[in-house]
């Protein structure tokens, strides 16, 4: 037997019914615009980055828990380097998406840049990069970033352990290899800093951009060995990997070279060339604070072998 409603209730549910239709047409409306405008941002994101996220900041704002909305907001403001907004907008796709560890992985990554300069710190982004960890082993960069942080925050242990997690992840990726390394030295553990560089060398060909800090770090061993040979050997080689050596820190290459063929016979000529080109590039621009002990080096080394830096 069916129940009785009085007349007054059958209207109400009458009207509640079609307001709660109403309300799932219109969030259906919202969700079907949201997912056009962010493929018009998609079709923009190559030419148009600031209309592409116009597009997505629309689309979210229509439909803000489409966490893959929020993900293609989160790599365009990557993109222009606007890690508070990357940092916020992958918190949001993490609350709707909680499994996701790359959301994880940008959010940490965002947060290490905003660390760089301040206002946040290191241990606001290890949070983030080991949850994308816990939830995805295999992001060789999450380990890597986990890493930087961890140094910063003077904990070498823990560094080399997440350095060599993202090795063990991605083998083939060389500039995994260079800052372990570059750890190892500074804590004089000189001869496993060598055996990963060697690893290192296997995975690319000669020449390549990311051996240069590999073959640089192999050329400091062999210094500390007093190798002369095999030093000039191994900054020739990470000279070559750099090309015009036009890239942030690169430059020191000259240097290094020009110190190293300063320590053998017949190599005066080779030895200023290599020197005077650091001076131009670097001793007489921006960076000369940041390299103020190899420029005063630079000039003593050329005052040792009967020149003068100009």
């Amino acid at each position: 037997m069916l129940a009785y409603t009085p007349a007054p209730m059958r209207t109400f549910v009458k009207v509640a019914l079609a307001a709660v239709v109403t309300l799932s047409a219109g969030c259906s409306r919202n969700n079907i615009e949201a997912v056009n405008l962010a493929n018009e941002g998609d079709k923009a994101k190559g030419t148009d980055i600031d209309g592409a996220i116009s597009k997505y900041e629309q689309a979210s704002n229509l439909d803000p828990t489409n966490h893959r909305i929020l993900w293609k907001l989160a790599l365009a403001y990557t993109k222009k380097e606007q890690w508070d907004k990357v940092a916020t907008t992958c918190s949001k796709a993490e609350k709707a998406a909680p499994k996701f560890a790359n959301y994880y992985f940008q959010h940490g990554m965002a947060l290490a840049r905003q660390a760089a300069k301040g206002p946040t710190s290191w241990n606001d982004a290890k949070g983030p990069l080991e949850e994308a960890i816990k939830l995805d082993p295999n992001i060789a960069d999450a380990h890597f970033e986990l890493a930087e942080v961890l140094l910063h925050m003077d904990d070498e242990a823990g560094a080399i352990k997440s350095y060599t997690d993202a090795i063990n992840a991605k083998p083939d990726e060389v500039a995994f290899y260079g800052p372990l390394a570059d750890l190892y030295i500074r804590l004089n553990k000189v001869a496993e800093a060598e055996q990963v560089l060697k690893e290192a060398v296997s995975f690319a060909p000669e020449g390549h951009k990311n051996l240069f800090a590999v073959h640089s770090l192999l050329g400091q061993i062999a210094e500390m060995k007093n190798d002369v040979p095999r030093a000039v050997a191994e900054y020739e080689a990470a000279k070559k990997a750099c090309g015009q050596c036009n890239e942030a820190g690169q430059q020191i290459a000259f240097f290094n070279l020009g110190a190293a063929y300063a320590s053998m016979p017949n190599k005066k000529s080779d030895a200023m060339g290599q020197l005077q080109s650091f001076q131009k590039m670097i001793c007489k621009g921006a960076a000369a604070q940041r390299y103020a002990d190899q420029c005063t080096q630079a000039q003593q080394l050329a005052t040792k072998l009967g020149g003068a830096l100009q």
